[in-house]
């Protein structure tokens, strides 16, 4: 399970540099750059979650 969490982190980090490079700074909420700050919301989430995850297991284990 820990791989996972780790490639999840990982494959969330790309996205967020692949979809950096496709944001327009002139027009950032029109066309491709909307679809593209929708994705670096959404990665940012991803990596949210699976850190919450992270420390909600090492948690349980320092409690047993």
């Amino acid at each position: 399970m820990k791989i996972f969490t780790y490639v999840v982190y990982a494959l969330s980090l790309f996205t967020i540099v692949f979809n950096a490079t496709k944001v327009s700074l002139e027009k950032p909420f029109e066309g491709e750059s909307t679809i593209a700050l929708i994705g670096i919301i959404a990665s940012f989430c991803a990596i949210l979650i699976v850190t919450l995850f992270m420390v909600s297991k090492k948690l349980v284990d320092q409690t047993k």
